[in-house]
Order: structure tokens, then C-alpha cells, then sequence
């Protein structure tokens, strides 16, 4: 039994701090045997999976999260080892607040500044209201360690505007290093700045003070006016009478100024309502405020205008100010209609619509607008995928031209990104794919689906990674500002967007199955089933594509890939691709292979029975350079670029391709025997070329306008004498030199079956060229009946014998016209065919007179000597043979005419028996 493997162990992280989204290298042991047997990862209590890369067993990259622990341990979970554990920690760094006046070595978000509208109800000043520097002196910032400030002052701050505000941690920070005489110069600032609001205030009274005495005088007549009516009153009967007087005074006066009196309220009134539209003008005018702004665009403004009214007057009990609220909360909530809208709305660029998720987040919009737009864009994505093919199906079937519909006008949605630069960069190095100014003949004479797989790609590149950023957006919080992260908006999106993970990992994954199976519908449609073929599939099929438009479209999809893998997508979402990939090579492998077959089939038409100086016509050398040129076509395919696997990894993959090749092989052994064995008529009429110096002793091939059908055996032979010495070899060698698996095999069927053929065509040359000459010889004996029992005294050799090596000349001259090397093998045959006809002669001889035995004996060792050059052992066992059925020669004078005659025959066809000698031999071997 396999003992488990052990859990993870964390022993090393580069870098071992900084702030959230910092990208780092987790080394270890047993992190893991693949990608998918990762399942945990955190770091300081944050999951990091999703942005986790699994590099190695001991190896892993990812980017820290916004945790809640400023320190903490790297938590490996696998699915093999389980839970593991850490000897190193991580410190998560609080990012440094840079003031908007304050140098920066680094591009500083403004979204997270302080806004001055937002924030006004709360008491604090504006930020551009606030004194940069208070003291007015120079500051020196201090590198003291925020964190030993912090355990210094607890619960303190060094923000000025903070209520928990401390002197000593300011000056500490921002004057260390400051002299004396400059704090007290900031002393003196300070109580110049205290001086000039306590005069504003005195100056405030001074100008009141006329109005501070009138009121003044007037209580002080009022006062003794009371005094004086109070001593009246001790008076007895005189009070009554007086009251009446008073009372008519009273009421006359009331008559003569009440007139007065009402238009001085009504003034008053008057007066007041103006003070409080003067006063409340930003609340009365704030509706019509909101509409032209949002005519206008000015979304900011808008944002900032309802914040402000919102914190004066959201809770007020005023009936007037709650009807112009009501009418503001109405507007706003059209805006917001307006934005989401804006925000769902395709084609749109990454910056609008994190502009129109910032503007809904800080108009506290219900939902979550940052994932209905990346569902949107998730929708939007695949529509345009299937728009695509939809419009290029439609015109393989007769359309008229390509649909110019507004989802497939990618031209004027170019948005700049590093994958744009990716891809032009890579496709000026290949010269094709990408390029929008493409030459028009190209796409002319490219297959329809070739220029599908272009714009799909295109298209895809293009458009997922804005996708990709918009959700890395999401998940860090970027898409929120200053106000949303106060409300704590922020903290709930983030946790929504852990929750959402998974969800968005299945977006990606469906756009790139849906990427995939569109291209397998279109160039693989028998990889998918039936019900995916109605969805994805569709295109006319009339032909397969050739090795090279798959060869280009391979390297699209490689192209491609490489694109989305420089997104940091996670590896396990683009296997998908690398399997298409895969596919693709096969697939381009298999069908280049059967092209060649085509190819070499047609090769016997482009045979033109010119032969060189060894023998050979250009067919084999055809044959070789065919396959040649067909593997270095496949180079590109069989080479394996980063993450590719082996295209020769499945064993059906291994035995199709090894069959494909020994079928190459045999079409081409075919090829060779159909020419050798086609009839005269049949023949394209060609003029034999030789070689100057190759002897032509008779000059039978020059009198003849065409090849006769035993000068093209001889032809054949010669060419398969070297198929099987050079070019079968030379092409094993190519197949291993570009990792072809089952090369023996290959060469092993493919010899085998050349070394049939070669057969083949030697015994039907040699029963042409064998057979006269065996069939001539017992006519020959036996002409003039010729009686071995009853003849003259031999004189020499007779006729018939030297008409049969005269014809085994023949032979020889047409061989050694054609290929040297070919006549031993021919002359050798012939003659053992001769010996072995003439010993069966001789055999059936019952018997022999002496000048019979001595005549069959000379023209027995004649041929013997003349051809003893090409004897085998099958032919001296025949001449042994024919000579043991003749008499023994008993006397001496027998044996001397023997070989009186023997030298008289060769000496008067020396010329002829020229090619039997040993000298020709050699010359043949030179």
C-alpha cells in the first residue's frame, strides 16, 4: 500500500511583507501535485485562491488580499496532503496616506482623496480650506517607526483635524529635527493666526454698536413710561376716567395706524421669507440644479450636491424643506436609473464603466451594479462570439457580403491594454494573424473558416481583458471612492466578491469552452456531439482544410493563448485551449500525411525515364524531398511550446500516424510498380538519356524512340536497388529526427514490401530475357538432326551455342546500358536458367559416341569458361551435372582437341566475350 503524502509545509515567502494586492513566491514542500489538487491557500486569514498560480510541488505564486490580521502564517490545503502549516509569517503594511501637496515616487489614486462636498456636515474644514502646515515652518518628516508611535500615544492620532489630535506625536512626526528658535517662530504664528479671529469677532460688535444704543434708549423710555403709569394709579376716582381717555387715545391710534401697521407685517413677513430663500437658496435651487448637471454630464457634481442636501435636510421636520428634499430624492433616483442603464450598456469602455460603478456605489444605488456589469459583459462576450460565427456561416452559404452589425465592429472599440501590444507584436513576427491591414488577396483565396478563427480570436483577445480587470477591480475594491470606503460599502463588496468566485470562474470557463467549441465546429466538427454540432457547428464541409491553413490556424490559437496566459488567468481555466491545441496537431499531422500520400500518387505522371549515370530516374529523389518538405511543413506543429504536451502522447495517435506513414511508403512502391508493368501504349513516349560514359556496345536503345517494357523493368530495379540502400533509410531518419514514434515498424513494413516488389519485377525481367534464350537451345542441338550417338568429329563450337551467348551478350549490353550494378544479379540468373536447361539436356541423352561425348563436352566447357565470371553455386552444380552424364574422355589426343577447340572458340570471339571478362568486371565495380 502507497503511504499518503505528506501535508504541506510553507518554509519561505519573497517578499515577507508589504500591503494588500502584493504579488509573492510561497516556497515549501508537498504544495501540491497539480494545479487542481490545490484547494486552500491563505495568508494572514485572507483566501487567496483565486489569484493563487501552482508553479511546483514547491513553488506558488499568488497576491496577498486585504486581511484583517496585519500578521500572520501561509496556510497550504491540498487535496493529497490536507492542511498544512508555516515556519514563516507574513506583516501586512497599513499603505502610507500621501497628501495631495505631498511628493510621491509612485502614481497616487486622486479617487481616494478627500472630497470636499461629501464631507462638509461632519464639522471638518475642506481640505483645500485646512492649512498645510499649521506651525508655518519648514517640515522634516522623521523616520521614526509608525509602529512604535502608535504604542507610544495609544488611541491618538497625528492628524490635526483628528479629535483625538496630539501635539507631541505631530512634532515628533513633521519636527524631529526642527531648532528652537523655529518652534517659537511657530509659537508666534500660531497666535497670529488665534489674533485675527478673535478681531474679526471684536469687529463684528464694533459695527453693531449704534444699533446696540438705540435698543438701549428705547428700554429705558419704556421703563419710566411704567414707572410714571404705576403713580397714577394711587389716584382714586381719577384712574377711571383716565383709563377711558386712554382706552379712545388708544383705539383712535389703532384706527390711524393700523393700515400701517399691516403693510410693516406684511414686510416683515416678506422680508423674512426672502432671508430664508436667500439662506436655503442651494436646497430650493438643488432640482433644477440636478437636471442640467446631468444633461451636462456632470455626474460629480450631482453626486456631491445630494450629499451636501442629504446630510442638511434628509432628517428635517420642515414640511418646506421636506417637499424640495422629496423632489431632490426623486431626481437622484432617476440618475441612478440613468447610470445603471449607462453601465449595462455594450460596447463600453473599462473606464466608464468603473466611472459608472463608482457613481452608483457613492448613490448608495440597491444591488450590487459592479456584477450586473460583469454578467452584462459576461453576455455581451459570448453574443459576439456566436454573432461571429452566425455571419461567416451565413456567407460560406451564399450571403452576399459579411454582416456589418454593430456587435461585430470591434474597430471602434479598440481598447489599449498590454495583450493589444502582445498581439501585434507577435503577429508582425509571423506576418499574418492580427493585422487589420491584411492583404485583401490573402483573405481571398484563405478558407472562410481560417478568417473565422482570426476574428474570433481577435475578438476574444480584445475583449477579455477588460473582463478580467473589471472583476481584479472588483475584487480589490478599486471600483469604490473615499465615501463608498468610509460607508463601508467597500468592505461589503469585497466580501460579496469572495463569495462570487466561484460564480465568475465558471464566466471564464463558459467563454472559453464556448471559444473552443466554436473552433472545433468549424475545423473539428467530428470532436463535438450532436447536440453541439447544431449549436456550434453549421459551416459546409465540402473539404477538409489543408495541413497548411491548420498549421496557420494552430499558430492563431497559440498566439491566443499566450495572450490570455500574460492576463495571469489561472492555468486550469485555459487547459481548454491547450487541448484544442493538441487537437489541432493531431488533426494537421493526419491530414498533411494523406495530402502526401495524394501527392506522391500523382509523382508516377512526373516520371520523365531520364536516367543518370547510376541508373536512377528523378522519381526517388521526387519521393524523398516530397517527404521532406511535408515534415519541415509540420515542424511548427510538432515542436512543443511552454505547456503544449507531446502531440505523440496518445498511443491512437502513435499507430494512425505510423500506419499514414507505411501507407505513404506502399503508395509509393505501387507507384513504382504500375510504371514498370504498364503497357507500351500506356507509356508517356520519352527519350532514354545515358551518361557519355556508359558504353552503349550495340546502340538498340538510341535506335529506339521509346523504352521498351524490359528497359523499364531494368529502370525499376535500379530505383529500388536504391530505395532500399539510401532514400528509405535517409527518410527514417528524417521521421526520427522529428520525433516520429515507430520508425522501425515503418521502415521494416516498408522494406519489406519494396524488397517484394523488387522480386517481382527481377523474375518477370529475367522470364523475359531467360526464357528465349533456355527455349533455343534444344532446337539448336538437335538442328539438322543432329544424333549424339552418330556424328562427325567435332570441328568446334556449333552455331546454336554461340547464338546463346551471343543473346546472353545482348542481355548483358542492355543491363550494364541501364545500371551496372544491376548485372551480376541479371547475368547470374541467366545464367544459372542456361546451365540448368543444358544439364537436363545432357541428362536425357541415353547415350553418347565418342565424337558425340567429345562435342557435348566441348560446347559444355565453352559456355562454362565464358560465363565463369557470373557462376553461382547452382549454376557449377549444373555444369558438374551435364558433364557426369558424359562419357569420360579415356585418351590423350581426345583431351588435346578439346582444348585445341576450346582456344580456337575463344579466340575467335574474343571481341565478343569481351563483357564475360574479369577486367569488365572490375571496370563494373568502379
Amino acid at each position: 500500500m502507497s503511504r499518503a503524502r505528506q501535508p504541506p509545509l510553507v518554509t519561505g515567502i519573497s517578499p515577507n511583507e508589504g500591503i494588500s494586492w502584493t504579488k509573492v513566491t510561497i516556497r515549501g514542500e508537498n504544495l501540491g501535485t497539480g494545479p487542481t489538487d490545490l484547494i486552500g491557500l491563505t495568508i494572514c486569514g485572507h483566501n487567496c485562491l483565486l489569484t493563487a498560480e501552482w508553479m511546483s510541488a514547491s513553488k506558488i505564486v499568488c497576491r496577498v488580499g486585504q486581511a484583517k490580521n496585519d500578521k500572520g502564517d501561509i496556510i497550504v490545503t491540498t487535496k493529497s496532503g490536507g492542511k498544512g502549516t508555516s515556519t514563516v509569517s507574513f506583516k501586512l503594511l497599513k499603505p502610507e496616506k500621501i497628501g495631495i501637496l505631498d511628493q510621491s515616487a509612485v502614481w497616487v489614486d486622486e479617487m481616494n482623496y478627500y472630497d470636499m462636498r461629501t464631507d462638509r456636515n461632519k464639522g471638518i474644514p475642506p481640505l483645500s480650506l485646512r492649512p498645510a502646515n499649521p506651525l508655518g515652518i519648514e517640515i522634516d518628516k522623521s523616520r521614526f517607526p509608525q509602529k512604535d508611535l502608535e504604542s507610544l500615544f495609544p488611541g491618538m492620532s497625528a492628524d490635526f483635524t483628528s479629535e483625538n489630535f496630539s501635539a507631541a506625536w505631530y512634532l515628533i512626526e513633521n519636527h524631529s529635527t526642527t531648532s528652537f528658535d523655529q518652534l517659537k517662530t511657530a509659537v508666534v504664528n500660531l497666535k497670529k493666526q488665534a489674533n485675527k479671529k478673535n478681531e474679526g469677532s471684536l469687529a463684528y460688535v464694533k459695527g453693531g454698536l449704534s444699533t446696540f444704543f438705540e435698543a438701549q434708549d428705547a428700554l429705558s423710555a419704556i421703563h419710566q413710561k411704567l414707572e410714571a403709569d404705576g403713580t397714577e394709579k394711587v389716584e382714586g376716582s381719577m384712574t377711571q376716567k383716565l383709563e377711558n381717555v386712554l382706552n379712545r387715545a388708544s383705539n383712535t391710534a389703532d384706527t390711524l395706524f393700523q393700515e400701517v401697521l399691516g403693510r410693516k407685517d406684511k414686510a416683515d413677513s416678506t422680508r423674512n421669507a426672502l432671508n430664508v430663500l436667500q439662506r436655503f437658496k442651494f436646497l430650493f435651487n438643488l432640482p433644477l440644479n440636478i437636471e442640467r448637471n446631468i444633461q451636462k454630464g456632470d455626474y460629480d457634481v450631482v453626486i456631491n450636491d445630494y450629499e451636501k442636501a442629504k446630510s442638511l435636510f434628509g432628517k428635517t421636520e420642515v414640511q418646506v424643506f421636506k417637499k424640495y428634499y422629496a423632489e431632490v430624492e426623486t431626481r437622484i433616483e432617476a440618475l441612478r436609473e440613468l447610470l445603471l442603464d449607462k453601465l449595462l450598456e455594450t460596447p463600453s469602455t473599462l473606464h466608464d464603466q468603473k466611472r459608472y460603478i463608482r457613481y452608483l456605489s457613492d448613490l448608495h444605488a440597491p444591488g450590487d451594479p459592479a456584477w450586473q456589469c460583469i454578467g452584462a459583459q459576461h453576455q455581451w462576450i459570448l453574443q459576439l462570439m456566436h454573432n461571429c460565427k452566425e455571419s461567416y456561416v451565413k456567407e460560406q452559404k451564399g450571403s452576399n457580403s459579411l454582416l456589418h452589425s454593430p456587435m461585430l465592429d470591434l474597430e471602434s472599440d479598440v481598447r489599449p491594454s498590454p495583450i493589444g501590444h502582445l498581439s501585434q507584436t507577435a503577429s508582425l513576427k509571423r506576418g499574418s494573424s492580427f493585422q487589420s491591414g491584411r492583404d485583401d488577396a490573402w483573405r481571398y483565396k484563405a478558407p472562410q473558416q481560417v478568417i473565422f478563427v482570426e476574428k474570433l480570436t481577435k475578438l476574444v483577445v480584445s475583449q477579455l481583458p477588460n473582463f478580467w480587470k473589471l472583476w481584479i477591480s472588483y475584487v480589490n475594491g478599486s471600483l469604490f471612492s473615499e465615501t463608498a470606503e468610509k460607508s463601508g460599502q467597500m468592505e461589503r463588496s469585497k466580501k460579496n466578491a469572495r463569495q462570487r468566485q466561484n460564480d465568475f470562474k465558471k464566466m471564464i470557463q463558459e467563454v472559453m469552452h464556448s471559444l473552443v467549441k466554436l473552433i472545433r465546429g468549424a475545423l473539428l466538427p467530428f470532436s463535438l456531439r450532436e447536440g453541439e454540432l447544431r449549436q456550434y457547428g453549421g459551416w459546409e464541409m465540402k473539404s477538409e482544410l489543408s495541413g497548411q491553413w491548420l498549421t496557420h490556424v494552430i499558430q492563431t490559437v497559440r498566439l491566443s493563448s499566450e495572450s490570455l496566459t500574460a492576463l495571469e488567468i489561472p492555468n486550469d481555466m485555459l487547459q481548454i485551449i491547450q487541448d484544442l491545441i493538441l487537437d489541432l496537431r493531431v488533426r494537421c499531422i493526419i491530414v498533411t500525411l494523406q495530402h502526401t500520400a495524394e501527392d506522391i500518387k500523382r509523382l508516377a505522371e512526373k516520371e520523365d525515364w531520364v536516367v543518370d549515370n547510376e541508373g536512377l530516374t528523378s522519381l526517388p529523389s521526387q519521393f524523398e524531398q516530397c517527404i521532406i518538405h511535408s515534415l519541415q511543413s509540420l515542424k511548427t506543429v510538432l515542436d512543443c511550446k511552454p505547456g503544449e504536451a507531446s502531440v505523440f502522447q496518445q498511443q491512437k495517435t502513435q499507430e494512425d500516424v505510423c500506419q499514414l506513414s507505411i501507407g505513404i511508403m506502399q503508395v509509393f512502391i505501387d507507384c513504382l510498380e504500375q510504371l514498370s508493368t504498364k503497357p507500351d501504349g500506356d507509356i508517356d513516349t520519352s527519350h532514354l538519356s545515358v551518361d557519355v560514359s556508359s558504353p552503349d556496345l550495340f546502340g538498340s536503345i538510341h535506335e529506339d524512340s521509346s523504352l521498351s517494357s524490359e528497359q523499364r523493368l531494368l529502370i525499376a530495379l535500379s530505383n529500388c536497388r536504391y530505395l532500399e540502400r539510401h532514400t528509405f533509410l535517409n527518410i527514417a531518419e528524417h521521421f526520427e529526427k522529428h520525433g516520429f514514434q515507430g520508425v522501425d515498424k515503418i521502415t521494416q513494413v516498408s522494406m519489406e514490401s519494396l524488397k517484394e516488389l523488387d522480386q517481382r519485377l527481377f523474375e518477370m525481367y529475367i522470364e523475359f530475357k531467360a526464357d528465349p534464350i533456355v527455349g533455343s537451345l534444344e532446337p539448336g542441338i538437335y538442328a539438322g538432326y543432329f544424333d549424339w550417338k552418330d556424328c562427325l568429329v567435332p570441328t568446334g563450337v556449333r552455331n546454336y551455342l554461340k547464338e546463346a551467348l551471343v543473346n546472353i551478350i545482348a542481355v548483358h549490353a542492355e543491363v550494364f546500358t541501364i545500371s551496372k550494378d544491376l548485372v551480376p544479379r541479371v547475368m547470374s540468373r541467366v545464367v544459372e536458367a542456361v546451365s540448368e536447361e543444358l544439364s537436363r539436356l545432357m541428362q536425357c541423352v541415353s547415350s553418347f559416341s565418342k565424337n558425340g561425348a567429345l562435342q557435348a563436352k566441348l560446347e559444355i566447357c565453352a559456355l562454362r569458361d565464358t560465363v565463369a565470371i557470373y557462376l553461382t553455386p547452382e549454376s557449377k552444380s549444373s555444369f558438374k551435372q551435364a558433364l557426369e552424364a558424359l562419357p569420360q574422355l579415356s585418351s590423350g589426343t581426345d583431351r588435346k582437341l578439346l582444348e585445341e577447340l576450346l582456344n580456337k572458340f575463344k579466340s575467335s570471339m574474343h571481341l565478343q566475350l569481351t563483357c564475360f571478362q574479369a577486367s569488365s568486371s572490375a571496370m563494373m565495380k568502379t
